[in-house]
């Protein structure tokens, strides 16, 4: 009874750690700051939470502010999250914008739709956390910048160029060794059941007085 005990706690804790494994990590990543005309343009922003078990309440807002060259420095709010108000009259990106973050709000990216020459600017994404402890509330202010460029069509990464070209020639590489060892395995293997036949083939030229009568050793 104690040994199964013993193993059913032991399954138990394999099962919690297999759980916490497959919990999802949180990375900050950069957004991209290049946009196609047309196209749909997501804006990321994240902060990652360092205590996910601490009760905490997320306000966002995402503020716009033209490109110089337009002769306008006014920043615009144009989304935020907790009122989910995006379609002021004033609004630049009304009716084109769509939330795009995450369950936990540990992401609070968005998105653009039919992005525009006029949509190029910087974009702020402004995050605030209430922190609920037992004794005093906190709080947590991050302010995050994407310098956004439309463009007509996609330039060319040369990052990913050289990745693919890299990508091809290690599978090429790996194609190659793996028939050479191909080879080399066969090679051993005929070699190894030669040498087997041969042993076959000596036993049995052996008379068959001698196979019954081996030669008695030497003495002096």
């Amino acid at each position: 009874m104690v040994t199964q005990y013993k193993l059913h706690r032991q399954t138990l804790v394999l099962l919690i750690s297999l759980v916490h494994l497959c919990m999802p990590v949180c990375v900050d990543v950069q957004s991209d700051t290049e946009a196609i005309v047309g196209k749909a343009m997501k804006l990321t922003c994240i902060s990652c939470l360092k205590r996910e078990e601490v009760t905490v309440k997320t306000f966002v807002k995402w503020l716009y502010t033209p490109s110089p060259t337009k002769g306008k420095n006014i920043s615009y709010l144009i989304y935020e999250y907790n009122t989910n108000n995006s379609n002021m009259d004033d609004n630049p990106f009304k009716d084109r914008l769509n939330w795009n973050g995450s369950k936990d709000l540990q992401e609070v990216s968005i998105e653009i739709r039919n992005v525009t020459h006029n949509d190029s600017g910087l974009y702020t994404c402004e995050i605030r956390r209430l922190f609920d402890f037992e004794l005093y509330t906190p709080v947590f202010e991050v302010n995050k910048t994407i310098n956004l460029t439309v463009k007509e069509k996609a330039s060319d990464d040369t990052t990913a160029i050289y990745s693919e070209i890299m990508m091809y020639v290690l599978l090429v590489f790996l194609t190659f060794w793996l028939l050479v060892e191909m080879v080399y395995c066969y090679r051993k293997i005929s070699k190894s059941d030669e040498q087997a036949q041969d042993t076959a083939t000596n036993y049995l030229a052996i008379p068959s007085e001698q196979k019954d009568n081996p030669a008695a050793p030497v003495t002096e």
